[in-house]
């Protein structure tokens, strides 16, 4: 005869060996279809989104030339002190072809366009509408930047603000000889 603690432990295993086996194969599912996220020294995964005017920007079309993704928003105080950075950068290498891109995070259009209006800032920006693209580069808060190099590899990453001394040497990186 068996005894009733034997016969319920087999009931519960009966019940949890089952459930533990599915959850499992759940999570391997979606670590099989999750995209692509960014790692340093492989293709930075391309985004397709719309500026704050409407039209397509694809970081694909970019290939050739040096690439700053920056992730920022207006009610981001690190980000305010990053725009003078990005915009001294773009001025002192745009004959090396240096391209800085936005991608605004959790923040609204219309504050976006005031604040890179306010900054005077002049570099492509695009909307993240269902934060895709931040998912994919693993964003959890602005400022986040990510230094793209001519082939499109993805060379470095700064998760957080960046110093003007940083920047200096993310950009040396991904301009190679001017």
């Amino acid at each position: 005869m068996v005894s009733p603690s034997l016969s319920r432990r087999w009931l519960i295993a009966a019940f949890v060996l089952p459930l533990l086996l599915v959850a499992g194969w759940a999570g391997w599912l979606m670590l099989q279809t999750a995209p692509p996220s960014a790692r340093i020294a492989e293709p930075a995964p391309d985004f397709v989104l719309a500026d704050l005017d409407g039209n397509p920007l694809r970081l694909a079309d970019l290939r050739g030339r040096p690439v700053v993704v920056n992730f920022w928003a207006s009610w981001c105080a690190d980000c305010l002190d990053e725009f003078p950075l990005f915009s001294a950068a773009l001025a002192e290498h745009a004959d090396a072809g240096l391209v800085v891109v936005g991608i605004v995070f959790r923040d609204r259009s219309e504050a976006a366009l005031e604040f890179m209006s306010r900054m005077g800032a002049g570099w492509p920006v695009a909307m993240d509408p269902g934060e895709t693209v931040a998912t994919r580069y693993a964003i959890v808060g602005p400022p986040a930047t990510f230094f793209i190099d001519r082939d499109g590899i993805l060379v470095g990453r700064q998760i957080g603000p960046i110093d003007a001394a940083t920047l200096d040497r993310r950009l040396s990186e991904i301009l190679g000889a001017e």
